[in-house]
């Protein structure tokens, strides 16, 4: 039986959820305790994020990575709901009063072919969750890239450069407003960096993220 929170018990206890000291930038957890400054993990560091911060409810293995792989591949949407308790919670450090929520978008080729773009489902859920608005268009891939999933990180970042940018009906709602960009997962981070830049070009605020779930090297 399902509790409030979209799972049973014994899910919840195989669901692994992200807690304790996280990377500043994309959520992963750390070991030790925070401290009061900045924290961030190996491949932010390697990597500067063109956002001030992220955070991501789950870790990207087991069970979560099924539950993804359900709502991006298996029609079902109806995880998005639970999920975007999770990801309100998880996001409550990045929330911001006046803050647009926009998700990241798909090519319309794969739209088609998907039915439906589950980032969009998520953030939509998380509006209603903080209240915040969100504007499911504000984004556009102005160019298709090729599958990323076995291609390197400098790979992604390369292929995703240019690829999105801001819907021209839709810039009037940035002038300096903060955004919280919404996807699924987060493996390099390269989408999201796309985002960032055409939201940071179009004259955004801060920009900061939130992922259902954080892909993490293993230890």
């Amino acid at each position: 039986m399902a509790s409030d929170f979209g799972l049973c018990g014994p899910c919840w206890r195989d669901t692994p959820f992200i807690a304790g000291t996280v990377c500043d930038s994309c959520g992963v957890p750390l070991p030790g305790a925070a401290d009061g400054d900045r924290l961030e993990c190996d491949d932010c560091m390697a990597q500067p994020r063109p956002w001030s911060k992220g955070r991501s409810a789950l870790l990207y293995e087991g069970r979560a990575r099924r539950m993804v792989l359900a709502l991006k591949h298996g029609d079902r949407g109806e995880l998005a709901r639970p999920a975007a308790l999770w990801m309100a919670n998880a996001a409550r450090p990045l929330l911001r009063e006046g803050m647009l929520i926009a998700p990241v978008p798909l090519h319309w080729l794969r739209l088609a072919a998907r039915r439906y773009n589950q980032a969009a489902l998520l953030a939509q859920h998380l509006a209603g969750r903080t209240g915040l608005a969100q504007c499911p268009d504000l984004l556009r891939r102005i160019r298709r890239t090729q599958p990323l999933g076995h291609r390197t990180a400098q790979e992604r970042f390369a292929d995703l450069a240019g690829s999105i940018a801001v819907h021209p009906g839709r810039a009037h709602h940035l002038a300096g407003r903060d955004v919280l960009l919404v996807d699924d997962v987060m493996t390099s981070g390269a989408t999201l960096a796309a985002c960032a830049a055409a939201c940071r070009e179009a004259g955004a605020g801060e920009i900061f993220v939130i992922t259902l779930a954080r892909v993490a090297k293993a230890a």
